[in-house]
């Protein structure tokens, strides 16, 4: 039966700022208790905190460094301990550089270990330090990754960025099998989101990935956020990815 998101508390990794933002205030609007992690910026956060605040729920700002699993764990206990307790964790902030992949070792090795710790390291250890507390939930717990449709393709702001999310895809399902049955871990996969980082790609390029798409647009972040609330919502889904991204992908879908 549906999960009733009223009262639960959540923690959003990458809270403060373009999907991170929208999620914030959309599990608001669903009643959710809010936990916004930032890094760098504590105004936008603080805007964030406000907002959802302003929706008649509990809201705090977590600083903790989502490349590092160490920072992860502890945002998660800071969590726990400034909300209550802990029901859902969108793991949602990851790490890239724009870098062509024509140029092998347009990433150094540390930009290529960075990557690998923020998209696939990060979300294992955000669920290791959330697992007890989601088991001794009486609803049990679920957590949610933003991947990418770079995870499916051969493309995206850089071959470490395609490389780690598609390790992120088979993380999910690998903790999915592992860690129920009180326990749900899925996926969404956006395409191109025209967020503060998205706008980074040069216009031409953008236009390209609209026109390439089939709906002929790019994911709006409305859309991709709706998808969220339904995997947090339904409880007979995981091990799944969810695909958003205006037909942009069909064949990886």
């Amino acid at each position: 039966m549906p999960y009733n998101l009223q009262g639960k508390n959540v923690l959003i990794t990458g809270g403060s700022a373009g999907l991170g933002a929208l999620l914030s205030t959309t599990f608001a609007r669903q009643g959710c208790n809010v936990a916004i992690n930032y890094f760098n910026r504590i105004e936008p956060a603080q805007k964030v905190k406000t907002e959802c605040e302003a929706l008649g729920v509990r809201a705090v700002v977590v600083k903790a460094d989502m490349t590092d699993t160490t920072e992860a764990r502890r945002a998660v206990q800071e969590t726990i301990e400034k909300l209550g307790g802990l029901d859902i964790v969108l793991a949602n902030a990851g790490w890239t550089r724009f870098s062509a992949w024509a140029d092998l070792d347009s990433m150094t090795e540390s930009e290529w270990d960075k990557c690998w710790n923020a998209n696939v390291k990060v979300p294992k250890a955000l669920l290791s330090e959330a697992r007890s507390t989601f088991d001794d939930n009486e609803e049990g717990g679920c957590m949610i990754t933003t991947g990418s449709i770079a995870a499916v393709s051969q493309g995206g702001s850089s071959m470490p960025y395609a490389v780690t999310k598609a390790a992120q895809l088979q993380l999910v399902k690998c903790l999915a099998v592992t860690v129920g049955p009180k326990i749900r871990v899925n996926t969404v996969l956006p395409g191109l989101l025209l967020t503060e980082w998205g706008l980074r790609y040069p216009e031409e390029r953008i236009q390209q990935a609209k026109d390439a798409a089939v709906l002929k647009h790019e994911t709006f972040l409305e859309d991709c956020a709706s998808a969220f609330v339904m995997l947090a919502k339904n409880t007979s889904m995981t091990g799944m990815r969810i695909q958003v991204d205006a037909g942009l992908n069909v064949q990886g879908a």
